[in-house]
């Protein structure tokens, strides 16, 4: 999914995860909320069955019922198959997220760094599913956008999300980031803060 998020942002060349780098950075920390946390958002066209899977005691897993007027015709069900017990158990979607806070209002919050729905599964309220379970009473969510993604700035700004045209994304990354931290420090660099 984090692939076919990557060609949906048309940010393939910046993609260079793989299951053991995501595996090693992503699922070391045992506690979820205290560090990065992931939701997968799974469908199945029978009804789940109590839960056997083992969990967390800060999180229980949610299950909703979501009824479709049609069925969904997804070619890439065997690929997502999940590797819980049943059989008819899809993959549909994430959510990643880790806390922030807020000094203005002097509440933690979350970051969400990625959201994503496969193709086939948007448009049905599943990503409202995976904002919902993120937001439970924090001071605040946050999120960036593409500016060119109006389907998502519409449903953002459905939800009652605040788009902020004022604010700007800032990053330092790769050799910008390695030629930063080699200079830095400097007396003419603390004269700037």
């Amino acid at each position: 999914m984090i692939h076919q998020m990557a060609v949906f942002e048309r940010l393939v060349d910046q993609c260079s995860a793989t299951e053991p780098s995501l595996s090693a950075t992503l699922f070391s920390k045992p506690s979820p909320f205290e560090s990065f946390t992931v939701f997968v958002i799974e469908a199945s066209t029978k009804p789940f069955p109590p839960c056997s899977i083992a969990h967390h005691p800060q999180f229980t897993p949610i299950h909703k019922s979501l009824t479709l007027d049609l069925p969904i015709s997804d070619p890439e069900s065997e690929k997502f198959r999940s590797s819980t017990m049943e059989d008819d158990v899809i993959v549909v979607g994430f959510v990643l997220f880790f806390p922030n806070y807020s000094t203005f209002l002097a509440k933690p919050g979350f970051y969400i760094e990625d959201l994503f729905v496969r193709e086939s599964y948007r448009r049905k309220g599943l990503g409202r599913m995976l904002l919902s379970a993120v937001a439970m009473g924090y001071g605040r969510v946050e999120w960036v956008v593409l500016d060119w993604n109006l389907n998502a700035i519409r449903f953002y700004e459905e939800m009652g999300a605040d788009v902020m045209q004022e604010w700007r994304v800032c990053r330092l990354t790769s050799d910008a980031l390695q030629g930063y931290a080699a200079t830095s420090g400097t007396a003419d660099d603390l004269d700037c803060i």
